[in-house]
């Protein structure tokens, strides 16, 4: 007796979840995603300003987006997320549905449903779809991880009163606990 078939979800099937429902595709599986916590909401909320700040006071071309924002990692139909912030430098991938292709540098913001997918998963996805930072950030631990995929110099994990150095913007810092307050 043959073995049965894996469903290979596409993009198509994220399109016909219904209203309100969210998920991401990564390699054909599909990933239901909860609703985001207060703290996960303020800390994406803070972040995305200070970014846009950074990026508009230094006239830059890079645009930051908050979730849910669609982002095509591959030229496929089996590849859909929807990272918590994303920055984009490279005005050709941004189309009216989103960005088409990997992001510059693209933030998730650890749940307790999501330690797998952000540490593992998602790691790994975005390293070879081309991202070139990626950072997650855990509320629960008070710690931030930084993967600088070209640079790695600013690597490493970072506790919330640490200035926190992007890889990609040599003289942006951030020190996540100033934005609790």
């Amino acid at each position: 007796m043959p073995l049965p078939k894996e469903h290979i979800h596409t993009i198509q099937d994220i399109y016909n979840l219904p209203d309100g429902q969210r998920a991401e595709l990564i390699d054909g599986d599909m990933y239901m995603m909860a609703p985001p916590s207060r703290i996960h909401q303020r800390i994406s909320t803070r972040l995305v300003s200070v970014i846009d700040h950074y990026i508009t006071g230094k006239h830059g071309e890079c645009e930051v987006y908050a979730a849910p924002f669609a982002v095509f990692l591959n030229k496929d139909d089996k590849n859909y997320v929807e990272p918590d912030i994303s920055v984009i430098c490279d005005k050709n991938k941004l189309s009216d549905r989103g960005c088409e292709g990997a992001p510059d540098w693209i933030i998730e913001i650890v749940s307790p449903s999501s330690h797998r997918m952000d540490y593992q998963v998602k790691l790994f996805k975005y390293r070879t779809a081309g991202v070139r930072e990626y950072w997650v950030i855990n509320p629960s631990t008070e710690t931030v991880m930084v993967y600088g995929f070209e640079n790695d110099a600013n690597s490493g994990q970072f506790r919330f009163d640490q200035p926190i150095p992007s890889t990609i913007y040599d003289d942006f810092r951030i020190v996540m606990g100033d934005l609790m307050k």
